[in-house]
C-alpha cells in the first residue's frame, strides 16, 4: 500500500477541523440569532397590540380597527363567544375562533401567544392576543414571510462569508502544515547529527533510535569487515601450508623420509582450519540466537555436574600439556542450554589448560550465594593476562600472544563464544589476571527457580 503523505493528512484533518467548526459556528450563531429575533418579534406585537387596544377603547367602534392595519399586521377583534367581530385581512366571515389556543390563553390568563399556519394567509404566522376590559379579545398577527426576510436578504452574503472563510481555513491549513512538516524533512539532512537538529520534543525519541540504529550499523559494517579480514587472514596461513607441502610432495621435490612429516603437518593445518571453522560457525549459531531470538531449549542445569564432565573430556588434554586439572564445589542448578553451558566450560578450561605451563594447575569451582546467584569460576595459575588487554581478550580473533597460540593451535574464537553464551543466559562474567600468577575467570548467573 502506498504511503500517505503527511503533509496532505494533517492539512486534510486541519481543514476538516476548520469546516466543522464553521458549520458549528454558524449553527450556534443561527440559533442565538433567531431566538434572539423571535423575542423581538412577541416584544414588538406586544407593543402593536397595547397600541391598538388603547386607540379601540377610545373609539369604541371596531371599524376604527382598519386604521392600525398594514400590509405585514393583521388585526382581529372576537367576541367572549369566540365570534369574530372585525377581521383586517379579509371581509369573509370567519369561523368561531373560541378553540384558538393564543385565545384560550388570553381568556384564562389575559394574554395569549401562538405560532402557526394561518389557513386564511397560508403563510407560518405569530399570534398575539390580549384581553380587553369589556371581554373582547384583540389579536394581532405578523406573517413569518416578514420575520425571516432577513434570513433571505442574508443568506447570499452568508454564504459568500463561508466560501471566503473555507478558502482562507484551506490556506491557512497548507501553510500551517508545511511548516509543520518543514523542519521534520530537514532532520534528515544531517543523520550523523540528527538527534542534535529535533525541532519537536516529541520525535526526540524518534531521532534517538535512528542515531544509535545507525551506529550499530556502522559498528556492524566495521565488525563485519574485521571479522572477514581475520577469517581470511587465519585460513591463508593454514592453506599455504598445505598447499606448500601438498606441492613439495606432488613435484617429487620431498624426500621418501619426509613426506610422513609433511603429512603430519597437513593434518595439524587441516584440523586447525576445521576447528576454526567450527567456531565460526558456533559463533553465527549464537548470533542468530541472541539478535533474531531464536528459541533455545532451557532446563535446570547443574553446574557441578558440567564441571565434573568437562574434566573428564579435558583429562588426556590436561595429561598431554602436564597440567593437573580438577574440579570442586557445590551443586549450582541455574535455568539455561545444557549443551551451550557445557562448550562455556570446555572453551574456558582449554584456554586455561592452553596458556599454562608444564606443572600448572586448573580447577573449575561451582557454588552458590545467599543472594540467588550461581557461579561458575575456572582458575589457573599459568601464564597470565596483561592489564592493559584483559578487556579485549573477549573480542573474536585478540591473542594476547600470537606465537603462543598459533603453537598451541588457538582459533581467538574461544573466549568470544564463552560471552556470548553468557550474554543469552544474562550471565555476567568477571576476569582476574595477574602476569605470571594465573588468571581466574567467573561467570555469575541466576539460580533456577
Amino acid at each position: 500500500m502506498k504511503p500517505r503523505s503527511m503533509e496532505e493528512k494533517i492539512g486534510y484533518r486541519l481543514f476538516l477541523m476548520g469546516f466543522v467548526g464553521l458549520l458549528c459556528t454558524a449553527a450556534l450563531c443561527i440559533f442565538v440569532f433567531h431566538k434572539a429575533f423571535r423575542t423581538q418579534v412577541w416584544t414588538a406585537m406586544e407593543h402593536e397590540a397595547d397600541l391598538v387596544s388603547a386607540g379601540y377603547r377610545l373609539s369604541g367602534d371596531s371599524q376604527q380597527l382598519s386604521a392600525y392595519s398594514t400590509s405585514s399586521l393583521r388585526i382581529t377583534l372576537i367576541d367572549p363567544d369566540g365570534n369574530v367581530l372585525f377581521e383586517s385581512a379579509t371581509a369573509q366571515p370567519l369561523e368561531n375562533h373560541l378553540t384558538r389556543p393564543e385565545i384560550q390563553q388570553a381568556m384564562q390568563s389575559g394574554v395569549g401567544r401562538d405560532c402557526r399556519d394561518s389557513q386564511t394567509t397560508g403563510y407560518e404566522t405569530y399570534y398575539y392576543a390580549l384581553l380587553l376590559p369589556s371581554g373582547e379579545i384583540l389579536r394581532v398577527a405578523q406573517d413569518s414571510e416578514t420575520t425571516w426576510s432577513i434570513y433571505d436578504d442574508a443568506i447570499p452574503a452568508i454564504i459568500l462569508s463561508c466560501v471566503l472563510m473555507m478558502a482562507a481555513a484551506a490556506l491557512m491549513a497548507g501553510l500551517l502544515t508545511k511548516s509543520l512538516v518543514q523542519p521534520v524533512l530537514k532532520m534528515t539532512d544531517d543523520l550523523d547529527r540528527i538527534q542534535d537538529n529535533v525541532p519537536y520534543k516529541e520525535l526526540i525519541p524518534f531521532a534517538e533510535s535512528i542515531h544509535s540504529d545507525r551506529l550499530l550499523r556502522e559498528n556492524n559494517e566495521k565488525m563485519r569487515q574485521e571479522f572477514t579480514a581475520n577469517v581470511s587472514h587465519e585460513l591463508k596461513t593454514p592453506l599455504t601450508s598445505i598447499s606448500g607441502y601438498a606441492e613439495l610432495i606432488e613435484t617429487g621435490i620431498a624426500q621418501p623420509k619426509d613426506i610422513p612429516d609433511f603429512a603430519r603437518k597437513i593434518h595439524v593445518e587441516a584440523s586447525r582450519m576445521i576447528q576454526l571453522v567450527n567456531d565460526i560457525l558456533q559463533l553465527s549459531n549464537l548470533d542468530n540466537v541472541s539478535e533474531a531470538g531464536t528459541p533455545l531449549t532451557m532446563e535446570t542445569v547443574d553446574l557441578l555436574e558440567v564441571a565434573r564432565e568437562c574434566v573428564e573430556r579435558q583429562k588426556v588434554n590436561a595429561k598431554r600439556s602436564f597440567i593437573s586439572l580438577t574440579y570442586l564445589g557445590e551443586s549450582a542448578p541455574v535455568l539455561g542450554s545444557r549443551s551451550l553451558l557445557d562448550e562455556l566450560c570446555q572453551n574456558l578450561c582449554d584456554n586455561a589448560i592452553r596458556y599454562n605451563r608444564p606443572g600448572g594447575k586448573v580447577q573449575i569451582i561451582t557454588a552458590c550465594t545467599r543472594d540467588g546467584h550461581c557461579s561458575l569460576t575456572v582458575k589457573d595459575n599459568g601464564i597470565g593476562i596483561p592489564k592493559e588487554a584483559q578487556s579485549s581478550v573477549f573480542e573474536r580473533f585478540y591473542r594476547v600472544d600470537k606465537s603462543r597460540s598459533k603453537a598451541t593451535g588457538g582459533t581467538g574464537l574461544g573466549l568470544a563464544i564463552v560471552k556470548h553464551i553468557a550474554r543469552i543466559h544474562n550471565a555476567r562474567i568477571k576476569l582476574e589476571s595477574e602476569i605470571g600468577e594465573g588468571t581466574t575467570i567467573t561467570v555469575l548467573f541466576e539460580t533456577a527457580h
